[in-house]
């Protein structure tokens, strides 16, 4: 999964917890990130202490209200207040429920907000160059997931200069033909997650259900691929693959891989009371440092000598 990410060079596999000089030095790596949350060994120590006191750190803000913990939220909780046309009065509940009022910035919940900055950041900003074979490909493609990279990189081989794009379902489409509280991810956040894939071009944002002669006029589309999961019919009960089966464009791609969206939220349901004493664990913790460095900085401030007026 992390290897189909279009900005990693390269990953190590059962990499140390906790990152040393020693790893560093070993990978040839100049400096290690991490984000703005706080990452505890099991005696409650930083993680990165050692490459932070030799200056081999750096950090990235952590994307607001995107977390594993909102995700596992929303599918235990069966909620749809991610969805992008949702007014998020149930929001609250889910949060109370299941970020425990956010008592930690790190691990609370909260929501994420798009902005067209980050999409330009993720977009590759490439057009379709001459000689390019034009992919079109739509779906849900909800919590992200290795199935999903499996099927665009079997989709990529199919070309020798591919060029894809990938139509997503607005959130009420997908809950219409998926049911229950899908997607778990709304639109801008499966915008971005779609768009980190190294396999993908393009993305519209919002794709009509039936793959139209317009659409594929538009974006002069060459093949239109689908993998092998069912095809859901229009509102209408068409066949919305009908326009590119009429052109002989249509092609059934299996990426030999079957996991789905289901079966991941099946198994965070199923582990659903180690996931929560996993989060209230880590919460604590979390808690515990915040406290730490408001101690500090009261003694800090104490300390400070006092100007005499």
């Amino acid at each position: 999964m992390v290897r189909a990410i279009k900005w990693v060079d390269e990953v190590v596999e059962g990499a140390p917890y906790v990152t040393t000089l020693q790893t560093l030095d070993k990978y040839n790596c100049d400096f290690c990130v991490h984000g703005d949350d706080i990452t505890l060994t099991v005696d409650g120590k930083d993680t990165y202490e050692e490459v932070k006191k030799s200056g081999r750190y750096r950090e990235c803000k952590r994307t607001q209200g995107v977390s594993t913990t909102d995700l596992v939220g929303r599918m235990l909780l069966m909620t749809k207040a991610h969805h992008s046309n949702i007014d998020s009065s149930d929001y609250q509940q889910h949060k109370d429920n299941f970020g425990k009022k956010g008592h930690s910035p790190w691990t609370g919940v909260s929501q994420f907000l798009q902005t067209s900055q980050k999409i330009i950041q993720f977009a590759s900003g490439q057009e379709p160059q001459p000689g390019d074979t034009i992919i079109y490909v739509a779906g849900a493609f909800d919590l992200f997931h290795i199935g999903h990279v499996d099927f665009l990189e079997a989709v990529h081989k199919l070309a020798e200069k591919p060029y894809i794009i990938v139509g997503l379902h607005f959130d009420q489409e997908v809950n219409r033909y998926k049911g229950k509280n899908y997607p778990i991810m709304n639109v801008h956040e499966r915008t971005l997650s779609v768009l980190a894939c190294r396999y993908v071009s393009e993305v519209v944002i919002g794709a009509p259900f039936a793959v139209t002669k317009d659409l594929l006029d538009h974006f002069k589309v060459d093949l239109v691929c689908h993998g092998k999961t069912v095809i859901y019919p229009d509102k209408d009960g068409s066949d919305p693959y009908a326009e590119p089966r009429r052109k002989e464009i249509l092609r059934t791609v299996d990426s030999e891989n079957s996991l789905t969206t289901d079966a991941i939220v099946q198994r965070i349901i199923k582990n659903r009371l180690l996931f929560e004493a996993r989060n209230q664990k880590k919460e604590a913790k979390e808690i515990a440092v915040i406290q730490a460095m408001k101690r500090q900085e009261e003694e800090k401030t104490k300390e400070r000598p006092q100007a005499v007026v």
